[in-house]
């Protein structure tokens, strides 16, 4: 591409980045999203396929068309209040885009645009997924593969704009890349009393200390210690002043794993681990768990691929040779399982986005928004 069509497409992109900014709406609640998205496409001359709204998926025809690419953009946002004084700050109060989805949704509608205006310069077939319902189950990822959105792709790929990784940098994993995320709710049902008679009660919160203390063991001892693990506990109720000692305990926690024995392996622990300790203690545990997506492993050919075009179209200097997995999830994991394809970082660290996603005060840098553009459309030009 040209600089001054990259130029044009960038600034474009960020115009519309800025109002589905501040217009943010959460997962499953994207209506005004999905009309924003359709009557773009249609201006467009795209036409859009018959898939449950609030997901949108348009398609572009290649000249050849033997083959089709998907390129996804999830579309949610957060319950995340914004802070900072942003002209485009979000206009929904405690709703905001805290991850950069609309700069995923603004670059996807960007290459739209370039699709339409040269198409008798693309060769294959493209899908193009704005997918709602990323942030949480039920995922729109499942949703959409449940209607067959990808019965007839070749490929697929997706981006995310990644603040942990330095702007300019462009990377990808050949394999494991996002770890799998899944939730855990432990009730411990003891027997409540005065505080000053623990002896006639049996404790659950004294209880939820000791499995608390045990979960750190499933990592450190029941884990490969070569195999990425993560479960931590960021939530515990109990009681409800100082001298009485409760009924019942609840915890709420999370487990991330980049394989799936790992996966099965800490779930077995944690259930064995919940129903034993308070059992030795006289108590009842039980524990509710709830499976997210899985572990996000990037076909090894399709990754390879891209890398391929990083390099060549971006320069040696921009690919991540050292980028590492990260225990964040992400439901583009579910597409993998179906469709060899791959998902890639788009680095934007540095001073103008320097908060992390989910953070209040997060921002994309949209002067990465032009990258993530040509990168996704040199991943459709040079495939065959």
């Amino acid at each position: 591409m040209q600089a001054l069509v990259e130029k044009e497409l960038g600034e474009w992109a960020v115009r519309h980045r800025r109002h589905l900014h501040q217009y943010p709406e959460l997962s499953g609640q994207e209506l005004q999203t999905c009309r924003y998205i359709k009557g773009q496409l249609e201006e467009l001359g795209i036409p859009l396929l018959a898939y449950e709204e609030p997901s949108v998926v348009g398609f572009v025809q290649g000249t050849d068309g033997s083959k089709t690419i998907a390129l996804r953009a999830d579309i949610d946002a957060l319950p995340v209040m914004e802070e900072g004084n942003k002209p485009y700050r979000s206009k929904v109060p405690g709703i905001s885009h805290a991850c950069g989805h609309d700069g995923h949704t603004a670059v996807l509608l960007a290459v739209a645009k370039w699709l339409a205006e040269h198409r008798l310069e693309v060769k294959p077939n493209v899908l193009l997924i704005f997918q709602s319902s990323e942030e949480r189950d039920p995922s729109g990822a499942v949703a959409l593969l449940n209607q067959g959105v990808l019965d007839r792709v070749d490929a697929i790929f997706g981006i995310h704009l990644w603040q942990p990784l330095q702007k300019g940098k462009i990377g990808v994993c050949h394999g494991s890349m996002m770890a799998a995320c899944d939730e855990f709710t432990v009730t411990i049902e003891g027997k409540g009393g005065h505080g000053a008679m623990p002896q006639e009660t049996i404790d659950p919160i004294y209880i939820a200390s000791q499995i608390i203390g045990g979960i750190q063991s499933v990592v450190s001892r029941s884990i490969n210690p070569l195999q990425p693990a993560v479960v931590t506990v960021g939530r515990i109720e109990g009681g409800s002043t100082f001298n009485i000692i409760p009924n019942e305990a609840v915890m709420l926690g999370t487990a991330r794993s980049l394989t799936e024995e790992t996966r099965q392996r800490i779930y077995s622990h944690l259930q064995r681990m919940v129903e034993g300790i308070s059992a030795s203690y006289g108590a009842a545990g039980r524990m509710e768990y709830s499976w997210g997506p899985p572990a996000l492993v990037n076909d090894r050919a399709k990754s390879r691929y891209a890398e391929k075009v990083i390099r060549e179209r971006f320069g040696q200097s921009v690919y991540a040779d050292d980028l590492e997995p990260t225990m964040a999830a992400e439901d583009f994991a579910y597409y993998l399982q179906r469709c060899p394809g791959a998902f890639i970082f788009v680095g934007m660290g540095g001073e103008s986005s320097a908060y992390p996603h989910h953070h209040p005060r997060f921002d994309i840098d949209e002067e990465v928004i032009p990258q993530a553009i040509e990168l996704f459309i040199e991943l459709v030009q040079r495939y065959d």
